[in-house]
């Protein structure tokens, strides 16, 4: 990402500083640590999905008869992020969504996939995702990350819905825990799906999806002062709750 965007400013640094820096990482040492960080982390994401088709939802045309899209641009931008999140290719050649592979990596290491799944499947019989939320046996902080994630879909301001989406991303995850979890590998290679998972998704956000992402904010920011203020706060609230499940995290491995 372009840190000299007006996007950047100290409050919003020292925020994503705080959460690539966060002790969590270092406190893991062992699978059985992986395993409670996965527990959580699944919840980001599969949210973080949600965020992906909203956007998706609001710019570029899914109905029919179709019209063409009022920013050609950020429809494309926002295709291919969903190609590449929605549809990649896992390290067996075959197409699978992020999620699903975050789901393969937990259920290789024996990671509890129950609750996650249980949530899944009231959504399919598409109960309020507020309610099922409120109902789930998860801790508060997984609620209220989530509640928070579904309440910036609900408003439906998509420049807030790009800013929450371009930086709360999975990039947020550093380098250091890749090698974290590749110590441990060498202990146990039920990991190699995970490691899979991490390296394809830091890639692509570094690499590709970030600077898309970045490019399509500024767009829909469209240089307006009030957009751009909107868009930073929601971003800092963003991170601040991503700070809080990690914090949750680190208690528990503690």
């Amino acid at each position: 990402m372009d840190k000299n965007s007006v996007f950047f400013d100290d409050d919003l640094n020292y925020l994503r500083k705080s959460l690539i820096e966060h002790p969590l990482y270092n406190s893991m040492e062992n699978l059985s640590d992986i395993k409670k960080f996965m527990e959580v982390h699944v919840y980001a994401v599969w949210d973080f999905m949600s965020l992906v088709k909203n956007l998706q939802m609001n710019l570029t045309c899914i109905s029919t008869p179709w019209i063409p899209s009022e920013n050609s641009l950020t429809a494309r931008l926002i295709n291919e992020i969903v190609m590449g999140e929605e549809t990649d290719i896992d390290k067996n050649e075959v197409a699978k969504s992020h999620f699903e592979m975050y789901l393969d990596s937990m259920n290789e290491i024996g990671a509890n996939t129950n609750k996650i799944g249980d949530l899944i499947e009231l959504v399919k019989q598409g109960k309020d995702i507020f309610n099922i939320i409120q109902n789930q046996d998860i801790s508060d902080e997984i609620k209220d990350f989530l509640n928070f994630t579904f309440s910036v879909i609900k408003n439906n301001k998509v420049h807030v819905t790009a800013a929450v989406f371009t930086f709360g991303r999975e990039d947020l995850i550093p380098n250091m825990f890749i090698e974290i979890v590749r110590k441990i590998k060498l202990e146990n290679k039920s990991v190699e799906s995970l490691i899979y998972y991490l390296e394809r998704h830091i890639e692509m956000d570094g690499d590709h999806h970030g600077p898309m992402a970045m490019n399509m904010i500024e767009s829909l920011c469209e240089n307006n002062d009030n957009k751009i203020k909107e868009a930073l706060d929601s971003s800092k609230l963003a991170l601040k709750k991503r700070i809080k499940l990690w914090d949750h995290i680190y208690q528990q491995i503690k």
